[in-house]
């Protein structure tokens, strides 16, 4: 599982990343609403994302290194994920923007795959506190 938790660290620095420079460079490919209240409320979260990116890389270098502070970093990561999904999760909710074609569905995806990552990372670090604290590999 501890693979797989590295695996979703990657992951997610990959998106992460990807989002962005697509948003950045030809937003209209993942933008499933083209109003100004909508860009708004996107550009309000690249400094957000770049702390969960931040988060997750710490997360996955100090898990590697088999570090203590894998504890935190991973607490960070999944903590910054549960909430960036809550904001999107409600924006899209109130707004309908989930029933709004591809984009839509895109926006449905990006917000299931940050639930899981935040609620897989914060399970399993949890349950492995003990053995994270003192280096072991879980």
């Amino acid at each position: 599982m501890k693979k797989f938790i590295q695996g979703m660290l990657v992951v997610a620095i990959l998106l992460d990343i990807t989002y962005w420079t697509i948003w950045f460079t030809n937003r209209d490919w993942i933008a499933s609403e083209h109003t100004q209240a909508y860009y708004d409320f996107e550009n309000a979260f690249p400094l957000a994302d770049l702390w969960l990116g931040v988060a997750c890389l710490l997360a996955l270098i100090t898990l590697r290194a088999g570090k203590p502070s894998a504890l935190l970093w991973l607490l960070c990561s999944g903590s910054a994920g549960l909430y960036l999904f809550a904001m999107d999760f409600l924006y899209d909710v109130e707004n309908g923007i989930f029933t709004k074609g591809g984009g839509g569905a895109f926006e449905a995806v990006i917000v299931a795959l940050t639930l899981f990552f935040s609620v897989t990372v914060l399970t399993w670090s949890w349950r492995h506190r003990g053995e994270l604290l003192s280096g072991d590999t879980p």
